[in-house]
């Protein structure tokens, strides 16, 4: 990978067709309804319920520590490679709500790429307040690490949202993994989907409690951290979201450049906040197809 800069505003892949992308996605919403109906399932558990359910072996709901938050699952490809990396994906949840086994669809979608995936829960608000989050993702990380043989090839953070504000301090903060007793060199990179890395959440009354604890604000904040020697980051974004505006992987990269450090950032056309982590579902790649094709590369690139 080149150590400079990629700012490209384009999807990658084969796009289709508009006509066809409406009939796709008029298709799958009629039948998301229908499983709504019958079933009265979340929207991610629908679409864990259309996304294929092979390519994998689950081995779920292991502890990374003593707590009931604190567990994770892991997607093992059916045929293992051992030279490939672990991934961990940070689901989002604007750090209020969020489960695990809700993001089958992601770990389906890595692991039957052969990936070793990883999916662990952690601590929410009410009851916790930051850093106890990341720290739980540092936990996770540790565990990972010392549990999983292909972790020596290196492991890559993979986040949306809250998830990906997670997975960037940890990537740029060393002193969470530090923590852990993990050096930073473990991290082959971060990929993050829609942070919210300038975030201020003390202009915000509804997070505003969450990150009270932050002594002064500017340590909750993954461009704070920013650092020419951080693990390569992929910052993607989709051009339509309104809910974390592109602005933040922006502010990111230029940071990062500002360094001289390792960063790509792509911005996704007609891409919104929840289409860009739909794009890791096989049968939702359609709304995001320059997803997978990115974060593969980028993997391969760092690998």
């Amino acid at each position: 990978m080149n150590c400079g800069s990629r700012h490209q505003r384009a999807l990658e892949g084969p796009s289709p067709s508009p006509a066809r992308r409406v009939v796709h996605s008029v298709c799958l919403a009629l039948l998301v309804m229908l499983l709504f109906f019958l079933g009265g399932c979340s929207p991610l558990s629908m679409v864990n319920t259309i996304a294929p359910d092979d390519g994998f072996v689950l081995d779920g709901a292991i502890g990374y520590g003593p707590l009931e938050r604190q567990k994770l699952d892991v997607y093992y490809p059916e045929v293992r490679t051992p030279q490939k990396p672990v991934l961990v994906f940070f689901y989002g949840g604007s750090w209020l709500r969020g489960d695990r086994q809700k993001y089958r669809f992601v770990g389906q979608a890595l692991s039957s790429r052969g990936y070793v995936t990883v999916i662990p829960d952690y601590r929410l608000y009410p009851e916790v307040q930051f850093p106890v989050f990341i720290e739980d993702g540092a936990a996770s990380v540790a565990w990972v690490k010392d549990n999983i043989a292909e972790s020596a090839n290196g492991i890559v953070l993979i986040g949306h949202s809250a998830g990906a504000h997670l997975a960037a301090l940890l990537a740029l903060d060393n002193r969470y993994l530090e923590q852990e007793g993990i050096s930073e060199r473990t991290i082959s990179g971060m990929i993050g989907l829609a942070g919210p890395y300038a975030f201020e959440p003390e202009n915000f009354r509804r997070f505003r409690a969450i990150f009270a604890t932050a002594h002064p604000p500017e340590i909750s904040r993954p461009i704070t951290y920013a650092r020419g020697d951080a693990p390569p980051l992929l910052l993607l974004h989709g051009t339509d979201d309104n809910v974390v505006l592109p602005l933040h992987s922006q502010l990111l990269q230029e940071r990062v450049d500002d360094q001289n450090g390792r960063v790509t950032r792509l911005e996704l056309e007609d891409v919104d906040h929840f289409d860009i982590v739909l794009g890791l579902s096989e049968p939702f790649t359609h709304l995001a197809p320059g997803v997978l094709p990115s974060l593969e590369r980028f993997i391969r690139e760092q690998t």
